[in-house]
């Protein structure tokens, strides 16, 4: 391996062929393999950080799995309420489970003198998982619900800025009438929080409220709320996770997951996994087509090199490991600054985020960038493996050469 290390460097280095026609060559196929890495890292990490920040958008005003009530005629689910004296809370044995949390809904309008807006009134309690919400919070704080009933609530930025609303102000919500009431009841929240997910859809609908005034309004017992939600650890065993859950509960009971219950936006987020498989695949051709016309001009152009070392006695397999380490050093020097590159931009987004994204298309306000080893590893790994397997086959025209002619070669 020394010798063909020593020869790699010494007779086929870039130093060598600067003033040659495979200078540039070399220089083309390093641009080639730098832009490629960068554009698979980008790839993955723009495209996984779209799926993640939207699945993660959706579980926190959803949840991971609902469990819900059928209505009697078992087509729907209704809206009657469920007892929360169940075996699986507050507490579900499920390794998976990270939290389950009982919560209600209820369709409302909210009115100002000069405009109306409606909207769902979510209600939850003291232990909700304020983590995603603690996220998109804009101004004030996280609800207390934690004593009697409350007036606080959290309102989304979009709502607040369509009704004029602001920290403070009181928001008057008529809540519709049900075959028990006469009229709509009529609420006056305090605002103590606004969000913002980036995720129009719900930021213009949800209105997060104490869970108390909803059975109040309902005529609910203390014991009864409109659903429970459950966080998972892994979403991608959600499907698993769901048939598991259903098996714990029972049989009046339901579970629905966010991917049956909003199936178009995870259709839709799938494309994107193919997207990343064609610009990973096109990259990889480039690159390897890149690097096999720099290695069939290093062999033609050093055919009498190749003649010299075989009348000296090096065999075929010798002469084609030369090339293939110095195809290596420029895989590695393209791989490097292709990380340099990728990971750079990468970087500014996740912390600058200059590069913005219209919500009502893509559910976020500025492209997400997810960054992980696993995957950084594979394009790097991958590219090289892959590069030097093209090179292979292109290689085996060292051992079509002819000593004599070689060496007369010009």
């Amino acid at each position: 391996m020394n010798f063909e290390f020593f020869i790699s460097q010494r007779l086929i280095s870039e130093k060598n062929t600067k003033n040659s026609i495979s200078g540039p060559i070399i220089k083309i196929a390093i641009i080639a393999i730098s832009l490629g890495i960068s554009m698979m890292l980008i790839a993955f990490a723009t495209g996984m950080g779209l799926q993640d920040k939207i699945r993660e958008k959706i579980t926190a005003f959803n949840g991971d799995i609902n469990i819900t009530k059928f209505s009697s005629n078992q087509s729907k689910i209704s809206l009657d309420p469920i007892s929360t004296e169940q075996d699986f809370y507050p507490t579900f044995n499920h390794p998976e489970v990270s939290h389950i949390q009982a919560v209600a809904t209820k369709f409302g309008i909210v009115r100002t003198e000069n405009d109306f807006e409606a909207i769902i009134t979510k209600g939850v309690e003291e232990n909700y998982e304020w983590r995603y919400f603690k996220e998109y919070l804009v101004e004030g704080r996280i609800p207390n619900y934690t004593g009697k009933i409350s007036k606080e609530i959290l309102i989304s930025e979009y709502l607040a800025n369509r009704l004029h609303f602001k920290m403070g102000d009181q928001v008057v919500v008529y809540f519709l009438k049900d075959e028990n009431s006469e009229r709509p009841r009529m609420i006056a929240f305090d605002i103590v929080g606004i969000y913002n997910s980036g995720f129009e859809e719900f930021d213009k609908s949800f209105l997060i409220a104490d869970l108390k005034q909803l059975r109040r309004i309902n005529k609910w017992n203390k014991d009864e709320v409109g659903y429970f939600e459950i966080l998972v650890k892994d979403f991608e065993n959600i499907g698993p996770i769901s048939e598991d859950v259903y098996q714990q509960i029972t049989s009046e009971l339901d579970v629905e997951n966010i991917l049956q219950k909003y199936p178009n936006i995870f259709e839709w987020l799938s494309m994107f996994d193919m997207n990343i498989i064609i610009i990973i695949s096109l990259m990889i051709i480039v690159a390897g087509i890149n690097m096999i016309t720099a290695l069939l001009v290093l062999i033609l152009e050093r055919t009498p090199m190749i003649g010299i070392l075989k009348a000296l006695g090096a065999n075929n397999w010798k002469i084609r490991k030369i090339f293939l380490i110095n195809a290596s050093y420029i895989i590695l020097k393209g791989i490097f600054f292709g990380n340099l590159i990728g990971l750079g931009l990468l970087l500014i987004q996740k912390y600058v985020q200059p590069i913005k994204l219209d919500p009502r298309s893509y559910y976020v306000t500025e492209v997400p960038v997810y960054i992980d080893f696993s995957y950084i590893a594979f394009v790097n790994l991958g590219t090289l493996i892959l590069c030097l397997l093209f090179l292979i086959i292109p290689s085996i025209i060292v051992t079509k050469i002819s000593p004599v002619k070689a060496i007369k070669f010009d």
